[in-house]
């Protein structure tokens, strides 16, 4: 879908519309030509945009100029800057935004709030905070000050609610980025506990991959009959960024594919994505012992060593950045050339938020995974869920062995009828309370799985 909508069009206030062109929007996208008018006009909204679409934008814009209208008819009083050191006046009143935007993670969080900083540079009297979790109580107290606009994850702004240091009955606009990632994070009892301190709000915005029912449960408790705007599914084809697959047959095969790639001289900056942290930080030091400029980023990580990391990747003294998916949603770094699944995703959908993070602000990029052969139902279930086929591919001289034709497991007489050990028939398979039966020695209970700790982002 394309437009030919300005941002003129739109009716954005003066200073925003300098903002953007100061920024080198020409024109806005298609989830920013229809979610803007929608949000001006009034009501609750759900709208289902995938990365890298311009959603930000599509609810900042909206946002910025309801509260640009509001300080035109009551001017607010003037306030001193935030103190540098993060001191507040013991006296000082709690913070009482007019709008709040949830994110669901830190990093998320501050890039939102970074792009918005950059609207209202010409707005007087916009402040924006950012309040998120494993930063210092008193610089973000501080920041609150005056702030109209917050931007938060659900943990922290709860948090500062309970200490009344923010108060929340004067939010008339709330916005629920991510909500999909909201829900596998386990915020739905945050959003709810949100919802209720934000009662008095006149408006929600929220902003998911997909309607998926469990987005649509959500919406019924937080929102009031809201429109949908349906933009950029899972199923759009990425048009801009080539994706390609290399079967490996093991994990010294999946290490020479990498470095295959990570030598390409096309590779700008490059995200590689692992399944755990461990991972991340094994794959790291390996890379770096083997020339590689590579660091890791994963939830287990200070927040200072991660917001680190992400601006030396902003400012292009890293090249390579191996991440779990907490790192999938909120780098928005254009000159990020390569995504490359080291280690597949734990839900299909965050497939298509890791190759998100490149082929952006228009250019094109590269996305390529990397599976054993074990692993095919991964790849189907991200083939099923996209309703798209990732090509395969070899390199030269790193080809992978072709999987060995699967042998029997028994060899039956004729009218036999086997059982499960091989051959042996069934009545001699012992069950519980009969010689040999009930679990196998040394067996779990319930002969799932183990759940691999490392899996899940802290």
């Amino acid at each position: 879908m394309t437009t030919t909508l300005s941002f003129e069009a739109l009716g954005l206030a003066a200073p925003l519309l300098q903002a953007v062109q100061a920024l080198g929007f020409e024109k806005p996208t298609p989830v920013q030509a229809e979610a803007i008018p929608a949000a001006l006009q009034g009501g609750d909204w759900m709208v289902s945009s995938q990365t890298g679409s311009g959603k930000t934008a599509a609810f900042l814009l909206p946002v910025l100029h309801s509260l640009h209208l509001e300080n035109e008819q009551n001017p607010p009083a003037r306030l001193p800057r935030p103190a540098k050191g993060g001191w507040v006046p013991r006296n000082a009143a709690p913070a009482a935004p007019r709008a709040v935007v949830l994110c669901p993670t830190r990093e998320l969080a501050q890039q939102v709030a970074a792009d918005a900083i950059d609207l209202v540079r010409g707005s007087r009297g916009l402040r924006v905070a950012t309040v998120v979790g494993g930063m210092p109580f008193g610089k973000q107290l501080a920041d609150l000050q005056g702030a109209s606009l917050v931007v938060a994850t659900p943990g922290r702004l709860l948090d500062l609610a309970e200490r009344k240091q923010i108060l929340l009955d004067a939010v008339q606009v709330l916005v629920v980025d991510e909500a999909d990632r909201m829900l596998d994070l386990g915020f739905a009892e945050d959003l709810e506990a949100i919802h209720t301190l934000c009662a008095q709000r006149r408006q929600t915005l929220m902003f998911s991959a997909t309607f998926a029912p469990r987005i649509m449960r959500l919406a019924a408790q937080v929102m009031r009959e809201p429109g949908r705007l349906e933009l950029a599914t899972a199923q759009d084809k990425h048009v801009n960024i080539s994706q390609t697959l290399h079967w490996a047959d093991n994990l010294s095969h999946k290490r020479a594919l990498l470095d295959h790639w990570l030598r390409d001289v096309a590779l700008e900056q490059a995200v590689v994505f692992t399944s755990t942290q461990a991972d991340a930080d094994m794959l790291a030091d390996t890379l770096q012992q083997t020339g590689h400029a590579a660091v890791a980023l994963h939830g287990a990580m200070p927040q200072s060593v991660r917001n680190r990391r992400l601006q030396n990747l902003r400012e292009g003294r890293i090249r390579i950045l191996v991440a779990t998916d907490v790192a999938a949603r909120g780098i928005d770094v254009p000159s990020i050339s390569h995504v490359i699944n080291f280690g597949l995703p734990m839900k299909a959908e965050d497939y298509v938020h890791r190759i998100g993070r490149t082929g952006r602000a228009g250019r094109s990029g590269t996305a390529i995974t990397l599976a054993e052969h074990r692993e095919r139902h991964k790849i189907r279930a991200i083939e099923q869920f996209t309703r798209q086929p990732i090509a395969a591919s070899t390199i030269a001289g790193l080809e992978p062995t072709p999987p060995k034709p699967r042998e029997p497991k028994f060899n039956a007489r004729p009218g036999q009828r086997p059982g499960r050990d091989g051959g042996r028939p069934n009545h001699h398979r012992g069950g519980p309370g009969r010689p040999g039966g009930g679990r196998p020695e040394g067996g779990r209970k319930f002969g799932g799985p183990r759940r691999d700790a490392g899996a899940q982002e802290g």
